[in-house]
């Protein structure tokens, strides 16, 4: 390379670097690495998180940033994680316990800054289909690992059916979350005609559902999946076309039950887990959820303004034990797979009514049509139901679903909103 070649390269590179388009087209290329990572490591979705916020720095506008955390849908996540990091003074834990809780709620700060970008950044759709491409990866290797387990990445002796990383429950988030999703696209293509299109996407939509009945499919994922299906329906279908739907549905439903003996076996443990511990008390999977929700309805009627403090809950559970080992009333814990719960017990009725208000103006500013809208809504609804049965917001794989798909959703809406409002000023 000659000089003259050098100092040209130099003189280009110092340009993109005091351009901020140049910034924004590498914060989305960071954006899109972090969201398709996601689905296969924690270590690369937190780097590549990393490395998206600091692209943010060198260009950002802070007056126009600090004016968008006013809006109620950046206080509020901004709230939680305030109430959290406060709630460390009334809290009889450790001190490393104490900050430790706090972590979960750190991803929430993340949201604002995802929203204000992509209220200006034009690749937002590249975000989703980045995650759905990196799913329909994950599902062949799901079934790869279902027929050749030699396969996973997992230790053996946590061996799961059909998971090559991480687990059933995340794993089934995502392909609930993904087939879900393309119902509305699927159905604007219909419309339109482009026949083609819809079929393949139908085709991979089905391809996720079949995943989930035959290789492996977590107890909240059956219970969330008709619920979403039935806001779709009921959204953005007539009542005929409802109707001969829910028909098809319940027979397919029927067909898979039959044919799926992993669905069936899956089903039943939700009675003989109930039926164990009711007779025995053992430490069934659903038997322990009960029981950890009844300690902490307990647990919040002895502190239910203010809780008992931000990582309280395992030394409330300490104190709690009673029976054997093998006993479900003998279990500790620390999280009450709950996420009302699990602020109702260290933050009491302050703590539930911000986490209320986060879901609430999150679905006020999705509650629109369009595809942004459609996924961003989905995402806080399943994240509402999964929270019954999981402290989902605050788990890392659930908890970053939320943060990027509301954020990156809520971004695009209200960039539309503020075209449309432009051009309504230029058109009077």
């Amino acid at each position: 390379m000659t000089a003259l070649e050098r100092q040209t390269t130099a003189h280009m590179l110092w340009r993109r670097l005091r351009s901020p388009a140049a910034w924004s087209e590498t914060a989305d290329l960071f954006a899109i690495l972090t969201v398709a990572s996601l689905p296969w490591s924690t270590s690369l979705t937190a780097i590549f998180n990393a490395a998206f916020l600091l692209c943010m720095v060198p260009f950002l506008d802070v007056r126009a940033f600090l004016q968008s955390l006013t809006r109620p849908i950046c206080a509020a996540p901004i709230a939680l994680f305030l109430l959290a990091l406060v709630g460390t003074l009334w809290s009889d834990a450790a001190w490393g316990v104490r900050l430790y809780a706090v972590g979960p709620t750190v991803k929430l700060l993340v949201l604002p800054m995802l929203l204000y970008h992509f209220q200006r950044s034009p690749r937002g759709k590249w975000i989703f289909i980045a995650f759905l491409v990196s799913c329909a990866l994950l599902s062949v290797m799901s079934w790869l690992v279902a027929f050749y387990p030699g396969l996973s990445l997992k230790p053996y002796d946590s061996l799961e059916r059909g998971i090559f990383v991480k687990n059933y429950i995340d794993q089934s988030q995502e392909f609930t979350l993904c087939a879900v999703a393309l119902a509305y696209p699927i159905l604007v293509l219909l419309r339109e005609k482009r026949y083609w299109i819809a079929g393949l996407l139908a085709a991979l939509a089905l391809s996720f559902l079949i995943n989930m009945v035959f290789v492996v499919v977590s107890r909240t994922a059956l219970v969330t999946v008709p619920i979403m299906l039935a806001l779709f329906a009921l959204r953005h279908l007539s009542w005929r076309s409802v109707a001969i739907i829910a028909a098809t549905l319940v027979a397919c439903a029927a067909i898979a039950w039959q044919a799926s003996p992993q669905l069936r076996k899956t089903a039943d443990t939700f009675v003989s887990d109930y039926i164990r511990y009711k007779e025995k008390g053992e430490a069934t999977s659903l038997g322990l959820r009960l029981e950890f929700w009844r300690k902490s309805l307990g647990f919040f009627a002895e502190a239910p303004i203010k809780g008992h403090g931000t990582g309280s809950t395992r030394g409330l559970f300490e104190r709690a034990k009673t029976g054997t080992d093998y006993q479900a009333s003998a279990e500790v814990i620390g999280n009450p797979h709950n996420q009302t719960l699990n602020v109702a017990v260290q933050w009491g009725v302050i703590g539930v009514a911000v986490l209320y208000a986060i879901w609430i103006l999150h679905l006020l500013l999705l509650r629109g049509y369009g595809v942004a809208s459609w996924i961003g809504f989905l995402v806080v609804v399943q994240n509402i139901f999964t929270s019954l049965f999981n402290s989902h917001l605050f788990d890392f794989h659930e908890g970053w679903m939320y943060v990027i798909g509301v954020g990156v959703a809520g971004g695009m809406v209200i960039q539309t909103q503020r075209s449309a409002a432009k051009a309504g000023e230029a058109g009077s």
